[in-house]
């Protein structure tokens, strides 16, 4: 079988070091599925992924905005729409070499995908992917120590210095 990736911590490159993966593994023949949990598709990344045929694109297709700012309502029908997503994902990996999971922390810790389907997942998951067995990518902040312990690279990207510090927004092409 293939083994688990976590790219975790406050820093910048975590979905960056996963779509880095996804492009290595495509560009070997290897079929890519990624799904992007809890963030809006105006990213380059998307746009380039989009047109690599070894690569299925799962993206998200609703915006429900920061989660701290939704009222009850919204946050039960944004963890509805996590939960499905996570389950179309999981379905798709089926036929896949590398399954990355985008953000998938946020949404566990909000709530919005409970935790046990991802244990589930990672450890009754197809055991389809040449030659090696299918890789799974988790990224995010603040995994648990149940995720922590069904991964074999943990890697985290630690924030010593960020633009945003100094009031310098996201730019184009560079942190989306």
């Amino acid at each position: 079988m293939g083994l688990v990736h976590i790219y975790c911590g406050d820093g910048k490159g975590k979905t960056s070091a996963a779509i880095g993966l996804a492009v290595r593994a495509a560009g070997r023949g290897r079929r890519v599925v990624i799904a992007r949990f809890l963030k809006t598709d105006n990213s380059g990344e998307v746009e380039i992924l989009k047109r690599l045929p070894e690569v299925t694109l799962i993206p998200c297709r609703k915006n429900f905005g920061f989660v701290r700012s939704m009222d009850e309502e919204t946050k039960k029908e944004c963890a509805d729409y996590n939960r499905n997503l996570f389950l179309e994902a999981a379905e798709l990996a089926k036929t896949a070499d590398l399954v990355v999971f985008d953000e998938i922390m946020a949404a566990v810790n909000y709530g919005m995908v409970p935790e046990k389907d991802i244990l589930d997942f990672l450890e009754n998951r197809p055991k389809k992917g040449e030659p090696d067995g299918m890789e799974i990518v988790l990224t995010g902040r603040n995994p648990s120590e149940s995720l922590l312990g069904a991964a074999d690279y943990v890697s985290e990207i630690c924030k010593r210095k960020h633009p945003f510090d100094k009031g310098i927004m996201a730019r184009r092409g560079v942190e989306y």
